[in-house]
């Protein structure tokens, strides 16, 4: 498997939290992790396997460094790239908009010309709406560190061995 570029936003350390917690399953012998407010567009092209983490604040918005991060994205060559995605939301504060961040994040690359891996279903979650739902699934795994975080590791294990697969 080629190496993979683990980039995500973070503000209170959550989401970096999660992209460390996929090093280490995946190896860090494997993965490389970037925060997209140093990372650049060359850093993502140079990856052929990808994944990108973002949070959600407020009602349904990105969070900022990954706000910013969004034209760098929209602008990469992600052409033939294996593309996975998560997320964190808060299901209990913010039920109508849960991992919207997510939503936007795929909105964003979904017509890059990647191959987009790793979506999850809804079922095992408390929720009303989320912009990153794809019929019954959502767009990348969706987490929920102020009300499921004992659901973490779990849901990183099965969501890693579905994407492994799908990896060069």
């Amino acid at each position: 498997m080629n190496k993979i570029g683990i980039f995500y936003g973070s503000t209170t350390g959550n989401t970096e939290s999660i992209a460390n917690v996929i090093q280490e399953k995946i190896g860090s012998d494997l993965a490389d992790v970037y925060s997209v407010d140093s990372a650049s567009q060359e850093d993502v092209e140079k990856y052929d396997n990808l994944i990108f983490g973002a949070s959600t604040w407020g009602i349904g918005d990105i969070q900022d460094d990954f706000q910013g991060f969004l034209d760098t994205l929209a602008n990469a060559n992600l052409d033939g790239k294996v593309v996975a995605l998560y997320g964190l939301g808060d299901s209990s504060s913010y039920p109508d908009s849960f991992c919207g961040g997510l939503g936007e994040l795929y909105e964003t690359i979904s017509s890059s010309g990647c191959n987009i891996v790793g979506k999850v279903s809804k079922d095992d979650y408390d929720f009303d709406d989320s912009q990153a739902l794809d019929g019954d699934e959502f767009v990348g795994l969706a987490l929920d560190e102020d009300n499921e975080s004992d659901k973490h590791d779990e849901r990183i294990s099965q969501w890693l061995d579905t994407i492994k697969e799908s990896f060069k």
